[in-house]
């Protein structure tokens, strides 16, 4: 939560300048303390439904200490849903239509595991974030949902990959003033785990604000042209120090299934020595016909999780931020005093 501007104190000015989260007394005067209302709309696939449920419940719950937050799990029918996954939506998500009708502060969208340019995931995303757009006053978009709404948005597709760029790579904050990564550390680590790149380029050429990059992988975070109303985040802060693991022996099974050609690469930048030699054992049992499988156990120790407080502070200001500028009516979008073109003042 921010300090309030209680005072003349050039202290304050000089932290405003630099993108610090300062209140102004009047704002301050005429905030209502209340719980927060977060939409999750969840669109990845069975086997990933619940695991990327977690990790966001996580992620948000951990980079919280003060505010009550509600998250409103929902989903779209954009593909055929086993039993389970469909008893799980069903015991326990929300219609989306009910969060339209109660209201939400903020929107997290979910990557899929379909092509941006699908129609079955555009017109139902495109309907949704038109909804967002007047309602909601920040709207969280994750890797290919981004990717989708760009498209939706902009008309133009991502750059796509032969290979898979998945591993955790070096990031620089190239927009350090803007109040969502003001706090952060300039360098820091990020998952990704993509075919598709929307390119800085491709951000900037339609107005948006590219906060932090990476030389190998490109964006990790942009935002919509006023600064706040839309985040486009191609890495995954969420990620469990297990996640790339899980994926990794996912692609192994695919290639004992014979699904895969080539036997998987390792993620870039994730198993360490130790690890690495333990796989390429296992790998050369494998080609040579033994049935053997990775032992999570024995890799997991050797495991290091390097992008997990730079995640917790990008989710806490968000949060932080959207506090500060959503109406005590969730069915309202912004406090009255917010310019609804430039939420942050920026």
């Amino acid at each position: 939560m921010p300090i309030i501007k209680n005072s003349e104190l050039p202290t304050f000015d000089r932290l405003i300048q630099e993108g610090r989260p300062i209140m102004e007394s009047t704002r301050a005067q005429i905030q209502d303390i209340r719980e927060l209302h977060i939409g999750f709309i969840n669109l990845m696939p069975d086997a990933a439904l619940e695991a990327t449920e977690r990790q966001f419940y996580r992620l948000v719950g951990e980079s919280n200490r003060l505010a009550q937050i509600y998250i409103h799990p929902s989903t779209m029918p954009i593909f055929q849903r086993g039993e389970k996954a469909t008893a799980h939506i069903d015991a326990f998500y929300e219609p989306i239509e009910k969060l339209k009708e109660e209201g939400l502060d903020a929107l997290i969208i979910t990557g899929a595991n379909m092509s941006a340019s699908h129609p079955d995931i555009r017109e139902p995303l495109k309907a949704l974030l038109d909804w967002a757009d007047k309602n909601v006053t920040s709207t969280l978009c994750s890797c290919l949902s981004g990717h989708a709404a760009y498209v939706y948005k902009h008309n133009e597709e991502p750059v796509r990959h032969k290979t898979k760029r998945w591993g955790v790579y070096p990031h620089k904050v190239v927009d350090r003033t803007h109040p969502l990564v003001s706090g952060m550390n300039t360098k820091l680590d990020a998952p990704h785990s993509r075919y598709g790149d929307i390119t800085p380029e491709q951000y900037k050429k339609v107005g948006m604000r590219v906060l932090i990059e990476s030389e190998d992988v490109g964006a990790y975070l942009a935002t919509s042209k006023d600064g706040f109303s839309r985040l486009y985040l191609q890495g995954h802060p969420e990620y469990d120090m297990t996640s790339l693991l899980k994926e990794y022996k996912r692609e192994v099974q695919r290639y004992k299934d014979g699904e895969l050609e080539d036997y998987p690469p390792f993620p870039d930048n994730y198993f360490g020595p130790i690890a690495k030699e333990k796989l390429r054992t296992l790998e050369a049992e494998i080609k040579a016909g033994v049935n053997a499988e990775i032992d999570e156990p024995d890799i997991l120790p050797l495991l290091e999780n390097t992008w997990v407080d730079s995640a917790r502070s990008l989710m806490s200001t968000w949060i932080g931020l959207v506090y500060q500028t959503t109406h005590v009516d969730r069915k309202r979008q912004f406090m009255d005093s917010i310019d609804p073109e430039n939420p942050l003042g920026l």
